[in-house]
């Protein structure tokens, strides 16, 4: 018994000597080796090297290529992406790269629609994308088009984007024709909704489905509503204006629908009472409606009566009063003073610039009621 306790003894003092000896190895090394032991050429693995993700909003847009001038104006437009979380950013900004959508185009739709980023942009996103790339036709008009109006990425896409689409379609806006009112008109999808009453009004128009005009008559009245479109009608009417005509000149030029009632009102007492002109003259000429009154129609008036006073030719009269007001600044300039000797230039240009300072009674103290959407 006694020679097998000492064979058993002497096992573990060899065990035990056998570990000290390799820990006092081990700490050895660990003291000596405070060079790097990496060869220069030695490739790191992907999971050795540290992968940096960005703290914050505004590391994201630098990343995503933004200036300074760039992240200025985002958050002046919407501050509240100064603090948004940096995981939902980045992974809304991931699906927008995958459009083609660069830092510069990121800055615009903000500016566009400050709220963009707090939309749920990544609900139904292929499905929309796909439509959305059917529809417009490439990808590239696409990525336009989400520029100028980014809420494409935001509408419902099952029960308001797809019926308003497929309602132009069957009414006969499709195709380039309702990619243009797309871009053009971005509250087309949203403010769209047709009944009896406003058809009935295209067709009084006289316009014919194929013509130029047919997409913008349908478009801006399918945009209006009801009662400012009425609204718009009876103001014309009280310049004595038929219903007949009236309709007849939205449908040559439907952007008066587009004019206020008030901006309307004030041209047409212009051009009636002071140019003495009939309202005849207004529906064969519409441009006298869309023309700035204090700084196009009222001073050129005015120095059309300088030039008769001082009898100085050409004179703004006739048919060429017409072309006048039609004419750019430069133009008119050229046309009707600086052809002068510049004695009587420098005359009429003060007069002119008099003429085109001064305010309507009472402007500055006028308060502007706004209501909002002018359709």
């Amino acid at each position: 018994m006694f020679p097998k306790l000492h064979l058993l003894l002497k096992f573990r003092f060899l065990v035990f000597a056998s570990n000290r000896h390799f820990t006092r190895s081990n700490s050895v090394f660990r003291m000596t080796a405070t060079y790097s032991t990496i060869c220069p050429n030695q490739v790191k693995s992907p999971n050795e090297e540290a992968i940096e993700h960005p703290r914050d909003s505004i590391e994201i847009f630098k990343q995503w290529g933004c200036c300074e001038n760039d992240l200025l104006k985002i958050f002046s437009r919407q501050p509240s992406l100064r603090n948004a979380q940096a995981t939902p950013l980045l992974s809304k900004l991931n699906l927008l790269s995958s459009l083609g959508l660069t830092g510069s185009d990121i800055v615009k739709m903000v500016n566009c629609r400050p709220r963009f980023f707090c939309s749920r942009i990544n609900k139904c996103f292929d499905e929309r994308i796909d439509f959305l790339v059917n529809l417009f036709g490439s990808r590239e008009m696409l990525r336009k088009a989400l520029v100028r109006n980014p809420s494409l990425l935001t509408y419902d896409f099952h029960n308001t984007m797809k019926p308003v689409i497929a309602l132009y379609e069957e009414i006969g806006i499709s195709g380039h024709d309702l990619i243009a009112m797309l871009i053009s008109r971005p509250t087309l999808i949203p403010r769209t909704s047709f009944n009896e009453e406003k058809m009935e009004y295209i067709k009084k128009t006289g316009v014919l489905k194929g013509s130029k005009m047919y997409k913008y008559v349908v478009s801006l009245i399918g945009i209006s509503r009801i009662e400012t479109i009425r609204e718009k009608v009876t103001n014309l009417e009280k310049f004595g204006c038929s219903e007949e005509e009236i309709w007849s000149l939205l449908g040559r030029s439907p952007l008066i629908l587009t004019l206020s009632v008030d901006k309307v009102q004030r041209n047409m007492t212009f051009v009636l009472g002071t140019m003495k002109l009939s309202p005849r003259v207004v529906l064969e000429h519409p441009f006298l409606l869309f023309s700035n009154l204090e700084a196009v129609l009222k001073p050129r008036m005015l120095l059309a009566r300088k030039l008769k006073e001082m009898e100085l030719d050409p004179q703004i009269k006739g048919s060429i009063m017409l072309r006048a007001l039609r004419m750019t600044e430069k133009r008119f300039l050229n046309v009707f003073i600086n052809c002068h000797p510049q004695d009587v230039v420098n005359e009429l240009l003060e007069f002119y610039k008099h003429a085109k300072g001064l305010k309507p009674l009472a402007e500055s103290s006028k308060k502007i009621l706004r209501k909002g959407f002018p359709f």
